[in-house]
């Protein structure tokens, strides 16, 4: 009890490090400045991994001496087959194009990250990354109050708003789907449109639909398969390229939960992972130079597998930035350690930085946000001083 009662204290303390308190209703009142000249093409996507992502197979510290005995089934799948990242880090097999932007030092992988929620609830978990705020608030997310501050436009390739995009304003966020339905003609929309003429609201909605719904039809003849990651990927580049190209967008991508079977569906996950950002980076063309890609999940996995071939609900994960924008060819972040004492309640790996802070140094340094509107968008987390972007 005692030893649990320390290691809770530690998780704590290292978030603590990174956090300043500050009063809400103040920080609403201050001015946010954000440098509009050299970042204003500058793009962000934002990717969560729902249902925990086992970051121990995915950026497997070669190196740990616990690894082996704590993963007798899971790591010899693959032990052969990885490729090799710096400090004696290996890449799962499936991420071969991740690996490939490593090379070209456009992938920076972050080992031992946590958000600072402190339960293995998915649920919880997901709205705690995507809030941003010590304690959830479902109408308020770190991408919607990002979006409202600075006035840029984001969008979520979802079938409802997410957390992230929530804010009291709202005006700069949307969402997207593809619908299995059939088109409507131009005379529904006319109708429509005319119905709405007398509503402010509703009209610039309808039109901001057809807008978005423009973008993504432009240049596609073929149907897609609803909702496949590789497919909504290309048309979340579609939505941030050409004139009206919109500056952020969420992805999301779900089947994370391995408790079972895990070589057979982390592999799975992880190439469609792979081949869709793939997918991304080559709709974005040009853009691509311009753009940060941050991929996140809610907790990690338990160090240990179970009986079924698979590990359970943890802490400590991992998250990646990719993008034409990014100063990679590093593994950045803290490893903790695999052995007994030191995993956080003697079952996980324990968080050694925040990826909420992470987040805040991409948005300093790429979209250019001033230590007031991170306030804003970020009231509990401070930056770090590492060099992410070119």
């Amino acid at each position: 009890m005692e030893n649990s009662q320390i290691q809770r204290r530690r998780l704590i303390k290292t978030f603590g490090a990174s956090l300043v308190l500050f009063n809400t209703a103040a920080i609403a009142k201050l001015t946010a400045k954000v440098d509009k000249t050299s970042q204003k093409n500058n793009k962000v996507v934002w990717v969560v991994l729902r249902g925990a992502m086992d970051s121990i197979n995915t950026i497997v510290p070669t190196f740990d001496q616990s690894l082996t005995s704590l993963r007798p089934t899971i790591h010899q799948k693959i032990k052969g087959e990885l490729l090799m990242l710096d400090k004696g880090y290996g890449l799962h097999p499936s991420l071969k194009n991740f690996h490939q932007w490593y090379q070209n030092k456009q992938l920076l992988p972050i080992v031992a990250v946590g958000s600072g929620y402190e339960s293995r609830s998915h649920f919880d978990g997901q709205d705690y990354l995507e809030s941003g705020l010590s304690v959830i608030n479902h109408d308020s997310g770190w991408l919607g109050r990002m979006a409202n501050i600075t006035d840029k436009n984001a969008v979520a390739l979802a079938r409802s708003k997410p957390v992230t995009l929530r804010d009291k304003n709202g005006r700069n966020t949307s969402t997207w789907f593809p619908s299995s339905l059939k088109e409507a003609d131009d005379d529904i929309y006319h109708s429509l449109m005319k119905m709405y003429q007398d509503d402010e609201l509703l009209l610039s909605r309808l039109k901001k639909g057809m807008e978005i719904n423009d973008m993504v039809s432009m240049g596609s003849s073929k149907k897609r398969k609803l909702g496949k990651f590789v497919n909504l990927a290309k048309s979340c580049a579609k939505l941030m390229t050409g004139e009206k190209g919109l500056d952020c967008a969420m992805l999301e991508m779900g089947g994370w939960d391995t408790h079972n079977n895990q070589h057979f569906r982390l592999s799975r996950q992880l190439s469609e992972l792979d081949n869709g950002l793939l997918a991304l980076k080559n709709g974005l063309g040009e853009q691509w130079q311009n753009t940060v890609v941050m991929v996140a999940t809610e907790f990690g996995r338990t160090a240990k597998e179970n009986g079924t071939g698979g590990t359970d609900h943890g802490t400590a994960s991992a998250m990646f930035l990719a993008g034409g924008a990014i100063k990679g060819g590093r593994v950045l972040g803290q490893w903790p350690g695999l052995a007994k004492e030191q995993l956080f309640e003697q079952r996980d790996l324990m968080p050694t930085t925040n990826s909420l802070s992470w987040v805040s140094t991409v948005l300093a340094q790429h979209l250019g946000l001033s230590k007031t509107a991170l306030r804003h968008v970020f009231p509990d987390h401070t930056l770090y001083q590492e060099s992410v972007i070119i």
